[in-house]
């Protein structure tokens, strides 16, 4: 079980004021949305977070360790991420491509065992595209790919999981198999953070909520705090209509 932690974090968009110092830690058994309109920096702040993108102050410890003081494949084996774009450049089956994600735990000419393979299988069979294992990546639609990319993460099987708009491309029913397999995950002590553009997603199914304004200004905390009506308004720019049941809010843009 790891910890992920924001330390005077201030990540680097080029033309932006510095805005706030992001100071916050992501625990197991959480998880964690990002809500944001487009250019406000999610996949900035989650490339931040898993090391790829050098922040403009401040830093990111995994547990009590620097990002930066740790080698990519220890760092592998404690923290995964989901792109929201991906480019399948080499051909590869399905089933290999799940496989990438024991990449980290395999010595460099070490080669996938079958506690490997049914790793990968049953990671495949959770985001329903086990019986796709033979087919070409390259072949799948964008939701299947989608998929196949959440099962290479669950094969990799780390403790910090970083997703960018892991729902992106999916229908109504795979949103709600992912959003509860990530729950799933969480409650087996993995620490979820991702981007989100729905904000019914993140009421529903998120822990905590982090808001990131476009001028660099954010604010975060439990999810019951963080999705206001007027704070969700002034976040995107729109008015929005609140709807409440009895386990959580959904909120719908006003159209006058």
């Amino acid at each position: 079980m790891s910890t992920l932690s924001a330390n005077g974090l201030i990540i680097d968009i080029p033309g932006r004021p510095a805005g706030s110092a992001l100071n916050f830690r992501v625990l197991p058994g959480e998880v964690w949305g990002v809500l944001g309109p487009n250019g406000a920096g999610k996949t900035t702040l989650l490339h931040t977070l898993a090391g790829l993108q050098a922040p403009r102050a401040g830093g990111v410890k995994l547990d009590t360790l620097s990002l930066r003081r740790m080698n990519r494949r220890a760092l592998a084996k404690k923290l995964g991420l989901v792109f929201q774009d991906r480019q399948d450049s080499f051909p590869a089956t399905v089933l290999e491509t799940a496989l990438i994600g024991r990449h980290p735990w395999l010595s460099l000419w070490e080669s996938e065992q079958g506690e490997d393979i049914a790793r990968a299988e049953n990671a495949l069979v959770a985001l329903d595209v086990g019986p796709l294992g033979h087919r070409l990546i390259s072949t799948l639609s964008g939701g299947e790919r989608q998929r196949v990319a959440i099962a290479t993460l669950m094969t990799q099987d780390p403790d910090i999981w970083l997703l960018d708009e892991p729902t992106n491309h999916l229908d109504l029913h795979h949103q709600v198999r992912v959003m509860r397999l990530l729950r799933a995950q969480a409650h087996q002590n993995k620490a979820i953070f991702m981007c989100l553009h729905d904000l019914n997603l993140a009421s529903r199914w998120c822990s905590h909520v982090l808001l990131l304004y476009p001028d660099g200004q954010a604010c975060w905390g439990p999810t019951e705090t963080m999705m206001v009506r007027p704070a969700l308004e002034r976040l995107y720019n729109q008015k929005l209509i609140e709807v409440t049941n009895q386990e959580f809010r959904l909120f719908l843009p006003a159209t006058d």
